[in-house]
């Protein structure tokens, strides 16, 4: 019958015992220090593939297709690897697996304001429309507010504006909630990618080593002890 035989085990056993238990601390050390290695170059990694994305956000001539390339570049890497990184929430640091949240503010208010400008355009090609005289009104109005405050184009502030100012309007409700609908939901544009605990990668092999190695220093510490309580009633029995 084939099989590990007795003597095989006992020799495997052998050599597993040969090392002494400061030497496996030893390796172990060493282990946690390339681990950790590791999960820093994976984190500055992600790190800089997350600046991607903000960058090519942040271009004013910005490309939808770079933007999204910028995106799945770090979505396949953070998926692929274990990421760890801190996020501070309401005060508290705490540490999370992925990416945490990546706003594309700049693509938003530039479609945003896309919608706005597309409303001030309808109020200049039309006089006698009461819409596009209350457009007018509210673009004048914000306009002016950008202009005296510093506003810089793309700002949230203006976006505010032009709603709180067509509030104003009794029959404004319609044309806020066309302006509204036009713009996209905030949601759209953020993003957050979820790194897995482990992962058969290069820190996640290390991490697995240095857990290895945990297990059979406490194995041995136990079967050390076990053995010396045995020798221990053995001899007070005699």
């Amino acid at each position: 019958m084939g099989g590990v035989k007795k003597p095989q085990l006992r020799k495997l056993f052998a050599k597993i015992f040969q090392f002494k238990n400061w030497q496996l601390f030893l390796i172990l050390i060493l282990m946690l220090f390339v681990s950790a290695t590791l999960l820093r170059l994976d984190h500055i990694e992600m790190a800089r593939l997350r600046s991607d994305v903000l960058t090519a956000d942040a271009k004013e001539d910005a490309d939808d297709a770079e933007i999204i390339a910028a995106i799945n570049r770090l979505q396949e890497f953070t998926h692929r690897h274990i990421v760890i990184d801190a996020q501070e929430e309401n005060g508290v640091e705490k540490i999370i697996f992925g990416t945490g949240r990546i706003v594309l503010a700049n693509s938003y208010y530039r479609k945003a304001n896309q919608v706005l400008a597309e409303a001030q355009s309808a109020a200049d090609q039309s006089e006698t429309n009461p819409n596009g005289n209350i457009y007018r009104q509210v673009a004048d109005i914000c306009d002016a507010q950008g202009k005296r405050n510093g506003w810089v184009y793309p700002d949230p502030r203006y976006i505010s504006c032009w709603q709180d100012e067509l509030a104003k309007f009794p029959a404004s409700d319609e044309l806020q909630s066309d302006i509204t609908a036009k713009i996209p939901s905030a949601e759209l544009y953020e993003y957050e990618f979820s790194s897995p605990y482990w992962y058969p990668c290069l820190s996640g092999f290390a991490i697995l080593i240095c857990i290895i190695l945990v297990i059979t220093i406490i194995a041995r510490i136990i079967i050390w002890g076990s053995y010396r309580l045995l020798v221990h009633f053995a001899t007070h029995r005699k």
